[in-house]
């Protein structure tokens, strides 16, 4: 027996998925359980390819999908060069929307059907304000960006499940600036690139990390132009 406003925890059932980011220190659980990820970004203020990067390394080690949002699209000019800096995800096989949270919103329903979704992004993107044009009794804060610092205020400091249906939800998160992959370890960080699986498994070595080491098969894919020199050179960055 408990009084209004307590309960008991029952059972504890397994987890499905966590996505979650973390330092030397600490991790900082995002979501668990959730089947999508909506990685929402903008062109003000402006994005960090790094912070898209290691979102899409922790999402892949979980086997997580991947949406990602470019809101803000009434922004005409700067929208178009984020888009094309997107590009380069929508070849390596990533949904890329692109979407204005103040005007058409509903575009990312037919997303959200029998998904349990997370919303990610930094600060500033405008998740709050989808959330809210998505489901107005959510009500979350929202606030200005600031054009001189190029940066959004931190306005969501917990995160919030809200149910869309009887086989779908959505979690509004708190933005973040940075997006630690330190409980990925060095062994499995290749698999969070995507365009590396068709040659994991097929190098010399079976211990081959892709930096230098002789029959390497992710670098031969590099020098025939299968694997972008960026995102070689993003997962030596990772490593060290």
């Amino acid at each position: 027996m408990t009084t209004q406003g307590q309960g008991v925890i029952e059972t504890i059932k397994p987890r499905n998925s966590q996505f979650y980011r973390s330092d030397a220190f600490k991790e900082k659980i995002i979501a668990a359980n959730v089947t999508q990820i909506i990685l929402v970004v903008a062109a003000v203020p402006s994005f960090s390819e790094e912070l898209i990067s290691r979102c899409l390394v922790a999402a892949e080690s979980e086997n997580i999908n991947v949406l990602i949002v470019l809101n803000k699209a009434d922004l005409i000019q700067p929208t178009q060069v984020a888009f094309d800096t997107l590009l380069l995800y929508r070849e390596l096989g990533y949904t890329v929307l692109q979407l204005s949270a103040i005007q058409n919103a509903l575009t990312l329903r037919p997303y959200l059907s029998n998904h349990l979704s997370v919303l990610v992004g930094q600060s500033g993107m405008g998740k709050s304000t989808l959330l809210n044009t998505l489901i107005p009794e959510a009500n979350r804060s929202t606030a200005a960006i600031s054009l001189a610092l190029d940066s959004g205020s931190h306005t969501t400091t917990y995160s919030q499940l809200y149910q869309l249906d009887k086989n779908s939800a959505i979690i509004d998160s708190p933005g973040f600036q940075e997006f630690g992959l330190n409980h990925i370890k060095e062994e499995n960080l290749a698999y969070g690139f995507v365009e590396f699986h068709p040659y994991i498994g097929h190098c010399k070595f079976s211990n081959c990390r892709h930096r230098s080491e002789p029959g390497c098969a992710v670098l031969a894919a590099q020098e025939e132009g299968k694997i972008l020199r960026k995102r070689l050179d993003y997962y030596h960055k990772l490593l060290r």
